[in-house]
């Protein structure tokens, strides 16, 4: 049977009934008596013992510690928070061939976010290819292509304003969140190391930041081989990992792995699941909502090869706020994916 916390008010009468057993003939229910006012004084200090022995109680398990005991409870079974890490890219400056860009150059996003050169670059045929790293850690150092910044100082020769390239600026990740830290230790707790077993690359995989899940494929190409995918759901833009987030991910189960395992860490390829929906109500809330219980379902379900019922898709509509009625015409069926291949929802046409 549960324990539950007494009330103020039930420690109250507990008080005064304890003083008038104690001391018959006194009405400790008097106000502004010294009886009353003592009986108020004890109950509210017996409430806040109370109080904190319900916030221990909090503490005591992982699964709803609050975030300062969790880092304990993660330190006991060697997990540590994922720190924020640095966005890193490069940004395409022009100018006059021969002009430098020296390392360590200062430059601002058109939102005012700081960024610096991490190497020397000289201009040749009007253009040159920069390494910078964000100032501040986190994804708000993420850029996609095209994205503009500026010299803080001017340079001789150079133009002011340089472009994000093709390969965009990418690995700024937030401090792991407590539900995400959480999440590890129930993992960790319940499917221990097992020297190198499936659960055990997963593990290995989420360690890295911005990785949110992962899946293992034995023998993927051959006796002793191993393929690792992941998925990064926080991203903006794409869950699907860049190049350079993969070969993060591969050299961290690189360093971890049996020494007989040929592992291939890589990113599945996106598979846009549109839908066409008649809904009632059909209104852009309504809306929201639909796409934000199917998002949760693809994140809960989608996984390279796999398939996504047709009965989940109608359920997650059912359940979004606001909803009234619906028809999904289109899918009709199941969606089964290639091996490799990952659903993300695409384009939803509303009527």
């Amino acid at each position: 049977m549960p324990y539950n916390r007494p009330a103020l008010s039930t420690l109250m009468e507990r008080v005064i009934a304890d003083i008038e057993t104690q001391l018959p003939n006194t009405d400790a229910r008097l106000p502004y008596s010294n009886l009353n006012v003592l009986a108020m004084v004890m109950a509210g200090a017996s409430y806040s013992m109370y109080g904190y022995l319900a916030y221990i109680h909090k503490q005591i398990l992982p699964d709803t510690a609050d975030a300062e005991h969790l880092e304990r409870h993660a330190s006991i079974w060697g997990i540590t928070r994922k720190a924020a890490s640095y966005a890193t890219g490069n940004l395409d400056f022009t100018g006059i061939d021969g002009a430098v860009i020296p390392e360590s150059t200062q430059l601002q996003r058109s939102d005012g976010v700081e960024f610096f050169t991490t190497a020397e670059g000289t201009i040749a045929s009007g253009t040159a290819a920069v390494a910078v790293r964000c100032q501040e850690a986190g994804a708000i150092g993420n850029a996609s292509t095209g994205a503009k910044f500026s010299l803080v100082s001017p340079l001789e020769n150079v133009d002011t304003e340089a472009l994000a390239d093709a390969s965009s600026l990418v690995g700024g990740e937030d401090t792991e969140t407590d539900d995400s830290l959480r999440a590890r230790i129930m993992e960790r707790i319940q499917e221990p190391p097992h020297g190198g077993n499936a659960n055990d690359y997963k593990a290995w995989a989420k360690e890295i930041a911005g990785v949110t899940r992962a899946w293992v494929f034995p023998s993927q190409n051959g006796i002793g081989t191993v393929g690792v995918a992941f998925v990064m759901d926080d991203n903006e833009g794409s869950i699907i990992p860049s190049a350079q987030e993969v070969q993060t991910v591969q050299d961290h189960v690189d360093e971890q792995r049996p020494v007989t395992a040929d592992v291939t860490v890589f990113a599945p390829t996106a598979v846009a699941l549109d839908l066409s929906i008649t809904l009632s109500p059909n209104t852009s809330t309504v809306q929201s909502a639909v796409e934000a219980e199917l998002n949760d379902l693809l994140k809960r379900e989608a996984e390279p090869g796999g398939t996504i019922k047709i009965s989940h898709i109608r359920e997650a509509i059912s359940i979004a706020a606001g909803e009234d009625d619906h028809t999904l015409t289109s899918p009709t069926a199941d969606v089964t994916h290639d091996t490799g291949e990952i659903a993300v929802l695409g384009t939803v046409t509303w009527s």
